[in-house]
């Protein structure tokens, strides 16, 4: 039989049609989750990660006013360029959250979004700090820790 009259005859026949395939990327299907086990060890890695780097970046300022001499008195240096870095880091947590949120990783996404509202609590907490010590240092410039007190390196202007 040629192949001209089996195509003829299949395109004359009248056959079901299959209903359309599951399309995941649409509708109101219920979503996929990532692996519970694969979430918990992502989300307490962040946040171990996290943890570190903003203990790094407070150590440095707190190191910034350690001094091995005692004759010397040294203050440690303004808080804003350390809440900037400690505000990066926050913004990379929130970053992780919407892509784990995104991912179906609840446990990671929650724990991301706590670590967002830490970093926020400790920055806005070191700006209510510094911007009193800027302050106090603007109104007594002979304060301990200014500039004018011939102490430390006063602040940032």
């Amino acid at each position: 039989m040629c192949l001209c009259r089996v195509r003829a005859r299949v395109v004359g026949m009248d056959l079901p049609v299959a209903p359309p395939a599951f399309d995941a990327t649409s509708g109101t299907g219920r979503r996929r989750r990532a692996d519970l086990g694969a979430d918990i060890g992502a989300g307490c890695g962040l946040v171990l990660l996290e943890l570190i780097a903003l203990a790094v970046i407070f150590g440095l300022w707190f190191l910034s006013g350690f001094n091995l001499d005692p004759a010397e008195t040294v203050s440690p240096d303004p808080l804003w360029k350390y809440l900037a870095a400690a505000g990066g880091v926050g913004v990379l947590a929130g970053v992780a959250a919407a892509v784990a949120a995104r991912a179906g990783a609840v446990v990671t996404a929650v724990g991301q979004a706590v670590m967002v509202g830490l970093v926020c609590v400790v920055v806005f907490g070191g700006v209510a700090l510094q911007s009193h010590q800027d302050q106090r240092c603007r109104d007594v410039p002979s304060a301990a820790g200014c500039a004018g007190s011939g102490q430390g390196m006063g602040t940032l202007r």
